[in-house]
């Protein structure tokens, strides 16, 4: 299983709408992070820069790469575009993060 880290960018005063939607994740959209072999995933605020810390583990990296590609994920970004910097495809704004350290 690949662990696999980056971080987003929070749009200022958005932090209780974005743990909002997040609490109220539509049940589709975590069928499709399950079936795309996504599990133990967190998402952390730094709320001194508005910086989102997201962490996973990913049995299949595939599947895992082509989320993009998929209505549902392409949705969720087109619902939370208003609260996060974002591509011109919706997508957030995302910075991947090399492990440099790890204990089992």
């Amino acid at each position: 299983m690949k662990r696999i880290a980056f971080k987003m960018f929070l749009n200022e005063g958005c932090k209780e709408e974005y743990i909002k939607r997040h609490d109220e994740i539509w049940p589709e959209l975590k069928v499709l992070l399950n079936e795309s072999g996504i599990a133990e995933y967190s998402i952390f605020l730094d709320e001194e820069t508005n910086v989102l810390f997201g962490v996973l583990n990913c049995n299949n990296e595939l599947a895992y790469e082509n989320l993009p590609l998929h209505p549902i994920m392409q949705n969720w970004w087109e619902h939370m575009k208003d609260i996060m910097q974002t591509n011109l495809d919706n997508s957030p704004k995302s910075i991947s993060l090399n492990e440099v350290f790890y204990l089992k």
